[in-house]
């Protein structure tokens, strides 16, 4: 039995469903481009009219809103905010399923490691994640060519698109770190759409408050897109410690995994 083509074939409707959903967001959200520049400045003042608290919370920065990569910004933090949910309900199940359908013992009674059923497992996850995101920007770098003349800044574009994948994988990490703790959970996406959206609520709350320490708990604000669209790069301590996250929730689970009996 080939675990990685299983899991492959297993996430295959629901990889699809996720791509569809985020690239339907995007065709969506960027053709309203040319309704909020047909008149610009009636725009600007009826987005001046709300208060700054609640314009910096939604992620929208006036100064870039009217051009199609400042929109696309603003446009790109609901985009992530379902691809996290996405990447959160992968890692939640990846593990916790076998429990639930009670498969668990099966698989280990093959001549296999945990440790090679935990690869092929991320594997095949990692593989729906890039199948996601390859269609998603595949998508919108058409949508936002086929909305404006004027040549864009690529770099700018692909840096903000590629922080979708960044995203998911912290928050894929999170989820399998959770699942090997927690191994029977009943409702993946319940658990998926609490965690998700507290950190995005604390993401608003850390907007509101402007309180750079709390910047270190949100994920989404690792890749902020309108720091990207100012320095064309992304902010360097937070990638670091995006990675660390990945990375150390990946050891700790396949240590966890591979000692613990009663995750069976």
């Amino acid at each position: 039995m080939n675990i990685f083509l299983h899991e492959l074939k297993a996430y295959r409707k629901s990889t699809f469903f996720w791509t569809l959903s985020l690239v339907l967001v995007a065709v969506v959200f960027l053709s309203l481009f040319p309704a909020f520049t047909k008149d610009a400045d009636a725009t600007k003042r009826l987005l001046e009219g709300f208060p700054k608290e609640l314009i910096k919370a939604m992620g929208l920065s006036l100064d870039t809103f009217f051009s199609i990569l400042g929109y696309y910004s603003f446009v790109f933090v609901y985009v992530t905010l379902c691809g996290a949910i996405q990447a959160m309900n992968f890692g939640l199940s990846i593990l916790s399923k076998e429990v639930a359908d009670r498969t668990a013992d099966f698989l280990l009674t093959k001549p296999i490691t945990r440790y090679q059923i935990m690869t092929a497992k991320l594997s095949a996850v990692l593989v729906s994640l890039i199948f996601t995101n390859f269609f998603y920007v595949l998508s919108a770098y058409f949508m936002i060519n086929l909305l404006t003349i004027d040549p864009i800044n690529n770099r700018v574009f692909f840096l903000i698109s590629f922080s979708l994948l960044m995203v998911q994988l912290i928050f894929f990490a999170i989820g399998v770190l959770i699942s090997v703790l927690i191994p029977k959970i009943k409702s993946v996406l319940t658990y998926s759409l609490s965690i998700v959206f507290g950190f995005f609520i604390l993401d608003l709350f850390n907007e509101l408050v402007g309180e750079k320490v709390l910047r270190y708990f949100v994920p989404f604000k690792y890749y902020d897109s309108l720091y990207i669209m100012v320095h064309a790069s992304y902010d360097v301590p937070f990638v670091v410690l995006g990675f660390i996250i990945v990375g150390g929730s990946i050891l700790t689970s396949y240590v966890i995994y591979g000692k613990k009996d009663f995750l069976l």
